[in-house]
């Protein structure tokens, strides 16, 4: 369909008359034309696109009426020993508790044996004691739609082949089979399967002195797969912490003296990615990276670089503790040294880090580290770091955590003196962040 011809400007005058100076500036007709022309561009340039998106639109659309939308399936139910029945999904099970989502109570956490009977629309799989490995999707699986009554599962296959009741004490892990499949087969991006947490706090003081204190950590986990059922084949881990504090006192007079202003600070970083690749359900070979940086220490980097293997000792549903020892090289340069105080050393790292989960979602982390040299014995360092974490409100809660930092060769001419031990004790709010995948 063709578009009017909209004439601008009438022949013979390309601009609108200007008013003369002092008068007063009157509506001329072509303002008019303006406006009119205005819209027909626009509509030159709507139209285009407006029959485009309709051509393209049109069948999808009429596909779409032509197809009716699939039946909402039947949600599970689930009856505990009370007689309460609660209809939802059944989102897994582990060990002997499954999780299950009502649209009004949300997730739920219940115990095997406070459930009475449970039947799911959705097909399920079971894993006993053989855990499936990544990347091979075992056939013999149980799977398919079950009922659970006497602490007895039952599975509905879809062929009809019968399988005897299995004893809910004898399953491990109780999945939908497409997570499953997805989890078998697939691997997270780049920028999918982080899990952790981004923590902050501050003390802002103002009387005779002025005192502004910072703290910050950010902790990041991605770990293939990304389920629990599943024995890990590779993990990689991002760290930082970092607190900056300062103390202003503003210059005063006294019986006739003048003191002038100071400020003296604090700061205090510290950075680390390692990446672990599995060989075992427990052992591991690791690379990482450390970097460290501590004002009061007058160190102004400490800087790792290293190759190792880890072994996971412990690894339940409440509590982990892994184990690591590292080859690696280390670097040490400090704020305002003499010649021979910055040191070049080979060394190893020897980590332990346990995490704990305690009754009402509270989680407790603790990592202790110790770092020998091997060509300077005098140039070791040690830190320990404590974390508590109790949620309040969905992905909110309240942190306090200490980090204890020792360095047995701080430079000896550093002016005033320092410790060779650094303390903090940090409070804060964390934010958790949990993957979708």
């Amino acid at each position: 369909m063709g578009l009017p011809h909209v004439s601008c400007f009438p022949p013979g005058r390309l601009l609108p008359n200007r008013p003369t100076p002092g008068s007063a500036t009157l509506r001329h007709p072509v303002d008019r034309r303006l406006a009119v022309c205005f819209l027909a561009a626009l509509l030159l340039f709507l139209l285009p696109a407006a029959a485009s998106a309709t051509t393209t639109a049109s069948p999808a659309a009429a596909a779409g009426a032509a197809k009716a939308k699939p039946p909402k399936p039947s949600p599970d139910t689930l009856t505990l020993v009370n007689g309460d029945r609660i209809s939802g999904t059944l989102l897994h099970s582990v060990g002997d508790t499954i999780s299950f989502h009502s649209d009004i109570l949300g997730d739920l956490q219940i115990k095997w044996k406070d459930i009475r009977e449970l039947r799911t629309n959705t097909r399920m799989v079971i894993l006993g004691r053989n855990t499936p490995a990544h990347g091979k999707l075992a056939l013999n699986l149980p799977r398919g739609t079950i009922s659970v009554a006497n602490q007895l599962i039952t599975v509905h296959q879809e062929n009809g082949a019968t399988i005897a009741p299995i004893p809910v004490k004898n399953v491990d892990y109780i999945v939908d089979e497409s997570t499953l499949r997805k989890q078998i087969a697939g691997h997270p991006g780049l920028w999918a399967g982080w899990n952790g947490s981004l923590t902050a706090g501050a003390t802002v003081i103002q009387a005779s002195q002025d005192q502004y204190t910072f703290n910050g950590a950010v902790s990041l986990a991605r770990v293939a797969p990304t389920v629990t059922w599943l024995n890990t084949d590779n993990r990689t881990l991002v760290d930082f912490s970092g607190s900056f504090g300062k103390i202003i006192q503003p210059a005063y007079t006294s019986d006739g003296v003048y003191t002038p202003a100071s400020a003296s600070k604090e700061s205090i970083y510290h950075a680390d990615a390692e990446r672990d690749e599995y060989f075992s359900p427990r052992f591991y070979v690791l690379a990482q990276t450390v970097f460290d940086h501590n004002y009061s220490q007058a160190l102004d980097l400490q800087q790792i670089y290293g190759a190792g293997i880890g072994w996971t000792a412990v690894k339940r549903a409440t509590e982990e503790l892994d184990l690591k020892t590292t080859l690696q090289y280390e670097g040490q340069s400090f704020l305002d040294a003499s010649a021979g105080v910055d040191q070049n050393l080979i060394g190893s790292t020897l980590d332990a880090n346990w995490a704990a989960k305690l009754p009402f979602h509270i989680v407790f982390k603790q990592q202790v580290t110790w770092i020998p040299a091997y060509n300077n014995p005098y140039a070791y360092s040690a830190g320990e770091t404590n974390s508590l974490t109790m949620p309040f409100f969905k992905r909110l809660a309240f942190s306090v955590g200490s980090i204890d930092s020792y360095l047995n060769d701080p430079p000896p001419e550093a002016v005033p003196p320092t410790k060779r031990n650094s303390f903090q004790f940090t409070t804060g709010f964390t934010y958790a962040i949990k993957s979708k995948y």
